[in-house]
């Protein structure tokens, strides 16, 4: 059985993101903007159906998925790509891969206690977000 990721996270940390951003080749004032944010995420799961949204007073981001399903995502609003997604539970952690244009692109997220741990991935750069439980 997976672990239980449902719950809203309010972030704690955010370590390496504008190296992350820059990989991802946001924009300097795009970036300079998402610096200063500090977004929550809001899970809901429903067994192997995951509704991820991502929630700031600059934008919102939703992802709704299936584990082991590859879709389209529409990262518009992020870095205004597009990219084939394939998210896999490898044990209790979640693992995604976005095939595109960026080479190395996914993330990797986890719970450990009242903690959730996101690991952002892009072009050799590796951003670590930790978000507490509400």
């Amino acid at each position: 059985m997976p672990v239980d990721m449902n719950g809203y996270w309010k972030m704690v940390s955010n370590d390496n993101f504008e190296d992350y951003m820059k990989a991802l080749d946001v924009n300097v004032a795009i970036r300079k903007i998402a610096l200063l944010l500090k977004p929550d995420k809001d899970i809901v799961q429903d067994g192997d159906h995951l509704t991820i949204k991502t929630l700031s007073t600059f934008k919102n981001y939703n992802m709704d998925f299936h584990v082991g399903k590859e879709f389209e995502e529409d990262l518009t609003g992020v870095d205004d790509r597009k990219c084939m997604t394939t998210v896999t539970w490898e044990g209790d952690k979640l693992v995604c891969v976005q095939k595109g244009e960026i080479e190395g692109r996914g993330w990797t997220q986890w719970v450990e206690g009242d903690q959730l741990h996101l690991e952002l991935r892009a072009g050799g750069a590796v951003c670590k977000q930790v978000f507490k439980k509400t």
